[in-house]
């Protein structure tokens, strides 16, 4: 037993050997493309940046809650990267076992036959051997250089890029999915207006139908009078079309069958501008956004990477040994006079690659490279979805309220135009005319409601809130 117990120490030994770390040591690098302090669209008396958890409630709509919730249960996209991750972690785990010593167990039992024949009697003799034997073969490497310590920080790396990257895609399933429900009901309120407007054609073509009788009119007003609500009739299976095909893509991304589903009914009041969001400062969105802390990831990864591949150039230093017992007869195999053991060291060096490792080390460094690159476009990327959705609230903004302009000047504009038509001052394409400019800025306010609700959808998305969250109910 004392062998075994040298056996022990040995391998503690060299586990706790001084190792010399190859490659660069990762820093977050510094690329000096964020704006001196805030963002350039950052709103006037902005409030102090707030985690956005549970952001989709400030619409105060059910049923968005519940699209959430489904998606993040069942959406197929999520639960791709989720396993994912798993196997990213298996493999840190086998990467980080590399760095410890391996122990096997042997058992053999065998019996040999051997025969020959007596020179001096003639006589065969056959005599039968039993062999057994146990043993626990072990072996490990000595990381002189860090080469398994420098594989364990690369797979590490890669565990939490894949972790920020699933993160990313729950962000985006939710944003997607929250977005293809506002523009569902953005729909739903053009069928609407669809609708009030052939209502309001046909009961204009019976109007003009009942003075064309009385001579009041000709012919040609009925005429144009039943284009205009034929138009408008033909747009509602487009509009039928395009609301079946949204639903189909929410239906979908929640993990559901596609399905179609009937217009809903719309509050007039139904717009409500959501609340400004103070952005923060840049350099606390590198820190927040997922899809950054993924890249960063990957890039500290590449750089372990580096020192992975240096120190494959220097000697792989192994130790093996086994310790147990043989013999003849099974029941004194455990006797100490059978005990065997075996210690060996052992080292391997290249001599000759043509170059291959040297170059080994250089793709790395490259891919490192390219990899800082792709980090320092994901940021300025991110910079830039920032800065858009500001600056687009603050123009969509402006462009609704001009809008409630246009639609209450169209509005008064077709009474007027009613009431003279009715007192014969003026032909119907006035009529018409003013009945297609109040339907057109109908169409064109809801349009710009929803590029408002969706862009604070994608401004909540670009800000990296918080998205690992418990479900709503």
């Amino acid at each position: 037993m004392k062998t075994l117990y040298n056996y022990i120490v040995i391998i503690f030994i060299g586990l706790l050997l001084p190792a010399c770390t190859m490659g660069p040591e990762f820093e977050r690098p510094d690329l000096d493309i964020s704006p001196t302090g805030i963002f350039l669209n950052t709103p006037k008396y902005s409030a102090e940046f707030q985690e956005l958890n549970n952001w989709w409630l400030i619409f105060d709509d059910p049923e968005i809650n519940q699209v959430v919730n489904n998606v993040v249960k069942n959406n197929l996209d999520i639960q791709k990267a989720a396993a994912r991750v798993l196997e990213i972690q298996s493999v840190f785990i086998q990467t980080q076992a590399d760095r410890y010593p391996t122990l096997g167990l042997n058992i053999e039992a065998s019996r040999t036959s051997q025969g020959g024949v007596n020179p001096l009697t003639g006589t065969v003799n056959t005599r039968i051997y039993d062999v057994y034997n146990l043993s626990l073969p072990a072996s490990f490497e000595l990381d002189l250089w860090g080469r398994l310590a420098r594989s364990t920080e690369a797979a590490k790396a890669q565990l939490l890029s894949a972790e920020e990257n699933r993160r990313t895609i729950v962000q985006t399933m939710i944003a997607e999915a929250v977005t293809l429900y506002l523009n569902i009901e953005s729909i739903e309120r053009q069928i609407q207006v669809n609708q009030t407007s052939v209502d309001a054609y046909r009961k204009s073509l019976e109007i003009v139908e009942g003075r064309y009788r009385r001579g009041l009119t000709n012919i040609l007003d009925v005429r144009q009078a039943s284009r205009i609500l034929a138009q408008a009739e033909s747009q509602l299976p487009a509009l039928t079309a395009a609301l079946g095909i949204q639903n189909q893509s929410l239906a979908i991304l929640q993990g559901q069958y596609p399905k179609n589903k009937t217009a809903k009914d719309q509050a007039v009041d139904y717009f409500r501008l959501p609340p400004e969001i103070p952005p923060g400062l840049p350099s606390d969105l590198i820190k927040r956004r997922p899809d950054i802390v993924a890249a960063e990831g990957f890039l500290h990864s590449a750089c372990a990477q580096i020192g992975v591949a240096k120190a494959a150039r220097f000697p792989q230093i192994k130790l093996t040994g086994a310790f147990g017992y043989a013999s003849d007869e099974l029941n004194s195999l455990f006797d100490p006079q059978s005990e065997l053991w075996s210690i060996a060291a052992g080292g391997m060096q290249s001599v000759f690659d043509a170059g291959k490792l040297a170059a080994n080390q250089r793709a790395a460094q490259a891919r490192y490279e390219q990899a800082h690159t792709a980090y320092a476009k994901t940021v300025l990327l991110a910079f830039g979805e920032v800065e858009g959705a500001l600056l687009n609230r603050k123009e969509k903004i402006d462009r609704r309220n001009r809008l409630l302009e246009y639609r209450d000047e169209a509005s008064a504009t077709l009474d007027v135009a009613n009431d003279r038509y009715g007192r014969g001052l003026v032909d119907y394409l006035t009529i018409l005319d003013a009945q297609q400019v109040r339907v057109n800025a109908e169409l064109q306010l809801i349009a710009v409601e929803y590029e408002i609700l969706s862009n604070h959808v994608s401004l909540c998305r670009a800000l990296g809130g918080g998205w690992d969250m418990e479900l709503t109910n």
